[in-house]
This record gives C-alpha cells, sequence and structure tokens, in this order.
C-alpha cells in the first residue's frame, strides 16, 4: 500500500481522499461517517472518535488499531473510544506519522486516519 497525506486529503494506492477514511482489515478503505458522533462536536471543538466510529472493530478482529488524529494531532477521542481501543495494541499519532508506521505493519490491522487538523 503506498500511502501519502496532506492537510486535507489522504492518498492511498493512487486514490485520493478528502474525507476521513477506514482501511480495514482487508485493506478496502470506506469514508468514515461522522454521523452518530456528530453529537459531541460542541463538547469537544471539533467532531471527535467516539465507540460509534470503532463498532467495526468488533467483528474485523485486528491485532493493531492505527489512529491518525490530523496533521497536526488534533483529533478528539472520547472516552468511550478510549475503552475500546483498550482491547487492542493501539497506535495514536498524527496521520503523517500513522501512514509510516502502518505501511512497515504486518499484522492485522485497521486505521482511521483524520485528514485536517
Amino acid at each position: 500500500m503506498i500511502m501519502k497525506t496532506r492537510y486535507g486529503w489522504v492518498e492511498i494506492d493512487e486514490s485520493r481522499y478528502d474525507h476521513d477514511v477506514v482501511i480495514h482489515r482487508n485493506r478496502s478503505v470506506t469514508k468514515r461517517s461522522k454521523k452518530k458522533s456528530k453529537q459531541f462536536r460542541k463538547d469537544y471543538g471539533h467532531t471527535p472518535l467516539t465507540g460509534h466510529d470503532l463498532k467495526f472493530l468488533k467483528a474485523e478482529k485486528p491485532v493493531v488499531v492505527f489512529i491518525g488524529t490530523g496533521q497536526y494531532g488534533d483529533l478528539p477521542i472520547a472516552m468511550d473510544a478510549h475503552r475500546i481501543l483498550l482491547h487492542y495494541e493501539s497506535i495514536i499519532r498524527p496521520t503523517p506519522e500513522v501512514l509510516d508506521l502502518l505501511a512497515l505493519e504486518s499484522r492485522p490491522s485497521v486505521a482511521i486516519l483524520h485528514v485536517t487538523c
């Protein structure tokens, strides 16, 4: 998988996404649905990563979960998400760092990548 990012986008295998994405265990890429997390935007000043965003982990059973917190690492992570992440090896870093680490990862993994802040 070839990946790169700048503020507002991430490129994965020559496809550019201008929205947050999920890289699934099978390496398919889908848009991160923020619908259920938007209700917490006023509390965090930004739409946070919540437990709703992580429900798919139970079915995919990754060994490692990568969370790309944006270009500057500003994505807030809600407490319910932190509780879910305790059940996995979790790597939470700014998105550019996550892409570097994800490229080297050989274990079953998933990634949630925030593309702005």
